[in-house]
């Protein structure tokens, strides 16, 4: 699809408009005049797109195209009568807007003289043929230039300032957020590791009370008390290992790789990945998608790895036959993701602590699967939300800037 306000600009048309009335309405017939008028107006329009212009060098450059333009097209139309004298305004304003005063006072000034340049033929073949108050014309013509460029750098100026102060105040924003999620995550580390700490308690004290057990001539001869407490210490084993692992997810840190692609399809891989567990529920999982491509840069495995926790939560809190709803949505500069379910919701009193590692109300749970999906989400600096209510479900709403 062709970006018409990428190579169409409302500017073009103004200049368009402009060159247009003054090649119609302007009486002069030299056809080098009319033709540098068209340039100045291609010109115009041309540069913002040609990289080459976008430095310093390169608006020095075009500075002075405009400035030679300018003479050029006020020398081939009568020089000191010519009526598009005030032409030498545009590298004074295209000056004004992009160098600092001091440029703009040589710009000015080159301007000036190289009006005034054409009073030297005059001077030199018959100073009597200059027409009364000329020179107090272009003196007033010179002055309007000199005028226009102090106030069109002054606004300029104040504009630049007004942008340095609003960059500087997004860089203290972005250090303060950085420093935020520092301190955050050195909390949260440390209420890891005391709930990791509480969660292997029990499994070790199982793992100890079996050995004991095992050691005791009670156990000698009892192959199926032998059995039974092997048994319990490779499951409690297993526990351990797996709060480990997932205590690791979480703390160590994400190395995240955005990358443009499409969500529709990491969201079509995380129904089949659920689709057992969902079947095994007696739960269906429904796809909807709205408002367009859902294409923009993110980490898809990162984000396969989020959308699956919330869809197997969501699975978990349903009954049978009850329906698990994935619903993406591309509005404005956001992609907005909701996973819904339609079980017995979360108690209020709960709301506030459901993304604090080891929070869970299930029994067999870890509490770390939400604390890893805000972490993805935070990463992708992106906004994560619940919404619940008893006996209604719930629903986690992900929004993802597509910058």
């Amino acid at each position: 699809m062709i970006d018409v306000k990428r190579w169409f600009r409302v500017q073009d048309l103004a200049w368009i408009i402009f060159v247009v009335i003054l090649i119609v309405t302007g009486p002069e017939t030299n056809y080098q005049a009319l033709i540098l008028l068209s340039l100045i107006g291609a010109f115009q329009i041309i540069e913002p797109r040609l990289k080459i212009f976008a430095s310093q060098r390169g608006q020095v450059v075009s500075v002075a195209l405009k400035m030679i333009f300018s003479y050029l097209l006020v020398g081939w139309s009568h020089s000191i009568d010519s009526y598009y004298a005030s032409i030498f305004l545009i590298p004074v304003v295209s000056a004004a807007t992009t160098f600092e005063l001091g440029a703009v006072i040589l710009v000015t000034l080159i301007a000036i003289l190289a009006y005034f340049s054409f009073l030297l033929p005059v001077f030199i073949v018959n100073y009597d043929l200059l027409p009364p108050d000329q020179v107090n014309v272009m003196s007033l013509r010179s002055a309007f230039f000199a005028i226009v460029a102090f106030l069109v750098y002054d606004q300029a100026k104040a504009k630049r300032d007004e942008m340095k102060r609003t960059q500087e105040a997004a860089a203290s924003l972005a250090e303060s957020r950085a420093s935020l999620r520092r301190s955050e995550r050195l909390a949260a580390l440390g209420q890891l590791t005391a709930g990791l700490a509480h969660e292997l308690r029990n499994p070790l004290g199982t793992i100890k009370a079996s050995a004991e057990m095992l050691n005791k001539n009670l156990a000698k001869g009892r192959p199926e008390v032998v059995a039974e407490m092997t048994g319990y210490i490779e499951a409690e084993v297993n526990r351990m290992n797996g709060l480990i692992a997932s205590f690791l997810d979480f703390a160590r840190p994400l190395q995240i790789h955005p990358a443009n692609g499409d969500l529709a399809s990491v969201i079509d891989d995380v129904i089949t990945q659920q689709a057992d567990l969902a079947k095994s529920h007696e739960v269906s999982l429904k796809k909807r998608l709205e408002g367009g491509p859902l294409e923009f840069p993110f980490d898809a495995g990162l984000m396969k790895i989020a959308l699956s926790n919330l869809v197997q939560n969501a699975i978990q809190a349903s009954a049978a036959g009850q329906q698990v709803e994935i619903r993406a949505v591309a509005r404005d500069q956001n992609v907005i993701v909701f996973v819904s379910d339609y079980g017995e919701g979360i108690q209020s009193q709960h709301l506030e602590s459901i993304f604090n590692p080891f929070f869970t109300t299930k029994s067999q749970g870890v509490g770390l699967g939400l604390p890893i999906v805000s972490k993805i989400v935070d990463e992708h600096q992106g906004r994560l939300q619940v919404f619940s209510e008893r006996g209604k479900g719930t629903t986690f709403e992900i929004t993802l800037p597509r910058a």
